[in-house]
């Protein structure tokens, strides 16, 4: 596929924007020695973990924005398993990826945060791309791992200000940051256009407070042992095509493929039914209404060599246990179709966002409950879903941005409080909508560098978080989708963090662990799980008080899915997967910072967000999926 244009310049409209209507009562704005946001405060000394070294000092330089991908990168030798021409010795794996090697290993040392991929700023990080590249409506591509067949069934940079807001005491900084939360005890007004155009017809809450377990509903195996039950292949490609989505339901396995939603069953791999699509899938929404229905962004037609993207406008609704599509819409802003960045679903609504606002329709039959509103001087970027509806609202220009976070009616769009974070904050990420956690790109940071809780009720911030990117190994890729967050948990009013890999205690090992956050406090609990030598942590979501967590495995070994007690954080074992060297070819694919992996009842599910071109191996078969389980 050559590579699409370069990504037009877009100023986010302050006229016109899409949402609820905001006729809220009048407020005093900031005072101009509020907080400086510019630099994100040192995290209080870890359970257990170092210090994170001295930044560099100066303001970097403001990124350019990022050029088109030339392709899925080639896998590097020596990843998987060493390869060597005829007659040549083996070449020696890379220390610290649980290899012994006979050269010094550089993490004998006493651990020390170093520079990484999570802590050195990358160009245009953040920084809205073009429609159809990854990064912008579509999920960033890991490296490619070369795979072998296993026997089995078939199946931002943002723009940093050239001078310096004066630092304040600490105390009038919280005071200011806490103090922008405001409650609405009305509801704000109505009056929305219906211009929206149609052409057919949640999670769980997490526990409780106290931080003990509450006995989730995932039963400890027997036998943790488990083998692979079917795979689906990835079909022979030219291209490279985007296939993020996964759902699961009670009576389906649901996997986007090539312009496709397929459902399996879940235990057995039968293809039950597929919905054929004009185009790719470029956004979906990971949550579900209690009836099995979500939603999901398309382009309208199949990318070519003379348009390689035909933007993301697309939604639709899907019965997720039926194998339907209930209805397609799209969204206007005068007479043109507007690209979408966002979609999410909460107690009967989709709503959508983007850089011209948003529009929300009912699940049920996809009429529009708010749409356009051409007088607004701020839009709705987008909205995080599940147990309640959160927008994240953009008003005024790049440079003196301020958001609002609100939560709101999922029917009628008003809204129900909301807080204001400080000004020259670009970009925030909703977490979770119940308890509210989001996560902001604070200062030069390039990345989500703090996390704010924030009371729903009252618009107050609770705490503030800093989890400096070189520290803690989250993903929140793409900004603008608002809500895609990955190896984070939220639940027993708790923030549980991945750390970032270090050295472990055996020789050439690499380890991490997962810590708690307070978040009325924002202090960690004393709490941390090892992932133990050779191992990686990471979390996956809650089950009841127990958070759910994989663990990548060293070289020789399957990888593990456990259960971590929310009151001891002692964790058991639930699954580990098989150590054949096919099997884990197959894991390496599928990293836990870009694939898709559900776990239920017994049996894991291991997908890749997009479905790449043949040549992007150098040996054996791809998988779009694997799924693997216990016997009981």
């Amino acid at each position: 596929m050559t590579q699409p244009p370069p990504p037009p310049s877009h100023q986010p409209p302050q006229q016109g924007g899409f949402g609820p209507p905001q006729d809220q009562p009048p407020r005093p704005e900031p005072p101009a020695d509020g907080p400086d946001l510019s630099k994100s405060p040192q995290p209080a000394p870890g359970y257990g973990y170092p210090q994170p070294s001295q930044p560099p000092q100066g303001a970097p330089q403001t990124p350019p924005p990022p050029a088109p991908p030339a392709g899925p990168p080639q896998p590097q030798p020596g990843y998987g398993y060493p390869q060597a021409p005829q007659g040549q010795p083996a070449p020696q794996p890379s220390p610290g990826y649980g290899y012994p090697a006979s050269q010094p290993n550089p993490y004998a040392q006493p651990y020390a945060p170093q520079p990484g991929p999570y802590g050195t700023p990358q160009p245009g990080y953040g920084h809205p791309g073009h429609l159809g590249q990854p990064g912008y409506g579509h999920p960033g591509q890991p490296p490619t791992v070369a795979t072998q067949p296993q026997a089995g069934r078939p199946g931002g940079g943002r723009k940093v200000n050239a001078q310096l807001v004066i630092v304040v005491s600490a105390v009038v900084a919280i005071a200011l940051i806490i103090g922008t939360g405001i409650w609405y005890a009305k509801s704000s007004g109505d009056g929305r256009q219906d211009t929206a155009s149609s052409t057919g017809g949640t999670g769980g809450k997490d526990g409780g407070t106290g931080g003990a377990s509450s006995g989730g509903k995932e039963k400890v195996p027997s036998n943790p042992a488990a083998k692979v039950l079917y795979q689906v292949p990835t079909p022979k490609l030219t291209d490279t095509v985007s296939t993020p989505g996964s759902w699961l339901t009670d009576k389906v396995y649901a996997k986007t493929g090539v312009a496709e939603i397929v459902g399996y069953d879940p235990a057995e791999g039968t293809e039950l039914w597929t919905v054929k699509l004009p185009g790719p899938v470029c956004q979906v929404s990971r949550h579900t209404t209690a009836d099995a229905k979500t939603a999901i962004l398309y382009e309208p037609a199949m990318p070519t060599e003379a348009e390689p993207s035909h933007g993301c406008s697309q939604i639709a609704a899907i019965d997720l246990d039926a194998g339907k599509k209930l209805w397609t819409q799209t969204v206007k802003s005068g007479d043109q179709i507007t690209n979408l960045d966002n979609v999410t679903v909460s107690a009967g609504t989709v709503a959508v966002g983007s850089l011209r606002g948003g529009a929300a329709f009912a699940v049920a039959d996809g009429k529009a409950l708010w749409l356009p509103k051409p007088d607004d001087t701020c839009y709705d970027a987008g909205y995080g879903g599940g147990e309640k509806l959160v927008a994240v609202r953009k008003c005024g220009s790049y440079d003196q941005r301020q958001l609002h976070i609100q939560t709101i009616d999922p029917k009628s769009g008003k809204v129900i409080s909301e807080y204001r974070m400080a000004r020259g904050i670009e970009y925030a990420a909703i977490v979770s909508t119940d308890p509210l956690v989001v996560g902001a790109e604070v200062g030069d940071s390039r990345g989500i560098s703090d996390f704010f809780s924030v009371d729903n009720k009252t618009g107050t911030m609770r705490a503030r978080i800093p989890a400096p990117r070189d520290l803690y190994t989250f993903r929140c890729d793409r900004i603008n989708a608002i809500e895609d967050c990955k190896n984070l948990a939220v639940g027993n009013d708790r923030l549980y963090l991945a750390t970032e890999e270090h050295g472990g205690t055996g020789e050439f090992t690499r380890t991490n662990e997962i810590i708690a956050f307070e978040l009325g406090t924002g202090k960690q609990t004393g709490q941390r799980a090892d992932a133990g030598d050779g191992y990686q942590l990471y979390p996956l979501r809650m089950d009841g008080g127990n958070v759910i967590a994989y663990k990548t495995p060293p070289y020789d070994k399957g990888g593990q899915i456990v259960s971590i007690d929310g009151g001891s954080f002692k964790a058991t074992k639930l699954l580990e997967n098989p150590s054949s060297q096919n099997v884990r070819n197959v894991e390496r694919t599928m990293s836990p910072d870009y694939s898709e992996i559900l776990y239920s009842q017994g049996r894991l599910y291991m997908a890749d967000t997009y479905a790449r071109k043949s040549s992007s191996a150098v040996f054996g078969r791809q998988y779009l999926v694997m799924v693997l389980g216990t016997s009981g």
